[in-house]
């Protein structure tokens, strides 16, 4: 049941971001990157090179704009930050996305 109600969230996020127009392969998102973002908060594990390569698309401001608390109860947003990082596409240090803050440099 659980995972049914979270890919329905998924579902709506990809919804309201393509109602935006966010300029990304949002399905490529869902499928590539899933698995990385999603709790447990441990452990944080190395995203794939197709999740990267979707990654490195990604509006982040546009994508942050539309995270909801809904969201933010099945995507964890430190492992968001973390693959973000990792596939060379980093949140803004400092900046929002949903209502986490993404923490400062050299934390």
């Amino acid at each position: 049941m659980a995972k049914h109600f979270s890919l329905l969230l998924v579902l709506a996020f990809v919804l309201v971001v393509t109602a935006e127009d966010c300029t990304v392969d949002l399905k490529g998102l869902i499928r590539e990157c899933k698995p990385y973002v999603m709790f447990p908060a441990s452990p944080k594990i190395t995203p794939s090179s197709a999740c990267c390569s979707v990654v490195q698309k990604v509006n982040a401001p546009c994508m942050c704009s539309k995270v909801t608390k809904e969201i933010e109860k099945v995507v964890c947003m430190d492992k968001v930050v973390y693959v973000a990082d990792y596939c060379k596409n980093p949140l803004k240090p400092g900046s929002d996305c949903g209502s986490y803050h993404v923490p400062s440099q050299g934390r």
